[in-house]
């Protein structure tokens, strides 16, 4: 069984929420939705159970729910610190679940940083949370998957001046190795190849527009190489993403956030998916956010939540398969 975080109650997760489980009810994968109940009933019939395991007999007909409490009614739209302890407790309780055995893997539903920090929470996202909760702070990797393309950024949530001084041969290696390791193991990709996008225009044009790629990038690529690994690069990241290029790798490793982010948006928006890599569980989520401006219109896209859904459940049958 699958376990569904509530993400921020204000945001457009409860109608996504909805819109998943209208699309999967007949055929699955099946979840179980933690969170506040009143969030989606009225709009859909809601189940509460009490463990994941009676999710299975309901899921057809209604929506199974573990439920639990906000400290004030949500409204849509109007994000709300006050149920920032109702939106960290799911993201504990389900991990748990996972950690467990009594769910198979965490889909987490879009969750606002701002909200978190106003009530003091001292994570800036999920994954480093999810790392901490898991016993492996520093080891999780941040990958967006899509039907087009594959991107791992090296530094994530920093700004780009901070990004370029975290650079080093270390964390690149650090990243590919539990990149490649993931494909295999959840991916069931035997061989993965690992594409590595220069920092600079022209890759640095051999120093002349920078030379991070021939003192940072380069060593870590050839450390790799010599490791076995099917690491190639560093490619000019403006030529990268082209449809001739996607062919040949399936994973392109980036150098900050947006370098990767924005081709793979622009590409699979709809369905782009993030999977935290490196964890001893799997989890994944929608590629986009709390969506406040629009939440409560009905107009929010599930797809990306489906995608998320769908892809855990691979992911759990892969790494039956090929662990």
């Amino acid at each position: 069984m699958l376990v569904l975080t509530q993400g921020d109650p204000a945001g457009i997760a409860p109608e996504i929420t909805i819109g998943a489980w209208q699309a999967l009810r007949n055929q699955g994968p099946a979840f179980v939705f933690l969170g506040a109940p009143e969030l989606l009933a009225g709009r859909v019939p809601v189940q509460i159970i009490e463990k994941p395991s009676q999710a299975q007999a309901v899921f057809a007909h209604a929506v199974p729910v573990i439920p639990l409490k906000l400290n004030t009614p949500a409204v849509q739209g109007h994000p709300d610190s006050r149920n920032a302890e109702s939106i960290i407790t799911s993201i504990s309780e389900a991990v748990r679940l996972v950690q467990t055995d009594a769910a198979a893997a965490l889909i987490t539903n879009p969750i606002s940083k701002d909200v978190l920090k106003q009530a003091g929470f001292a994570h800036p996202g999920h994954t480093s949370y999810l790392a901490e909760l898991c016993h492996t702070p520093g080891e999780d990797v941040m990958m967006l998957a899509g039907p087009s393309l594959r991107v791992v950024p090296v530094t994530v949530h920093v700004s780009l001046k901070t990004a370029i001084s975290q650079l080093s041969p270390e964390l690149i290696i650090k990243t590919a190795r539990t990149t490649a390791y993931d494909l295999r193991h959840k991916f069931g990709i035997t061989s993965p190849r690992i594409a590595v996008a220069g920092l600079n225009p022209h890759a640095g044009e051999n120093g002349l527009m920078g030379t991070e790629e021939r003192d940072i990038i380069l060593p870590a690529i050839k450390t790799l190489q010599n490791e076995g690994l099917a690491v190639t690069g560093p490619f000019p990241p403006d030529t990268l993403f082209t449809p001739q290029a996607r062919k040949n790798y399936d994973v392109a490793l980036c150098m900050y956030h947006d370098q990767g982010l924005i081709p793979l948006k622009t590409l699979d928006m709809a369905e782009g998916v993030n999977v935290t890599l490196g964890l001893p569980i799997i989890r994944t989520s929608p590629d986009h956010g709390t969506a406040f401006d629009i939440a409560g219109q009905g107009i929010a896209d599930p797809s990306s939540l489906l995608a998320a859904i769908r892809l855990a459940s691979t992911l759990v049958h892969n790494r039956k398969t090929y662990s």
